[in-house]
């Protein structure tokens, strides 16, 4: 499977508190930290619901 690097790039101050939840559920706490996850349709539903906040970079 593939993994994806997720970063996020915008802050999460004046946001949904959905959008807060989602952001905490891939593991990003602060402006600019990176994670990596799998490329499963539950992690590509949540980067698409928070796709303004962060950017997803495909990794092999």
């Amino acid at each position: 499977m593939t993994k994806i690097k997720v970063t996020q790039t915008r802050s999460k101050i004046g946001r949904l508190q959905s959008q807060k939840r989602t952001l905490e559920a891939l593991g990003l706490r602060k402006m600019n930290q990176t994670v990596e996850h799998e490329a499963t349709p539950t992690i590509i539903g949540m980067v698409n619901k928070v796709k303004h906040l962060v950017s997803v970079e495909k990794l092999k």
